[in-house]
């Protein structure tokens, strides 16, 4: 579920990336996207 979720928001920064140039909004997802997999990989390890 979280994999998805990681998934879906790296495909919305590459699609506001090149197509819609949405600004910062795009960057604060990715950065979500970031913390949770480090969070997630922490939690694992």
């Amino acid at each position: 579920m979280l994999w998805i979720i990681i998934g879906i928001l790296i495909v919305l920064w590459l699609l506001g990336l090149f197509a819609f140039h949405l600004g910062s909004l795009i960057y604060i997802l990715l950065v979500i996207a970031l913390i949770v997999l480090i969070v997630k990989l922490i939690k694992k390890a």
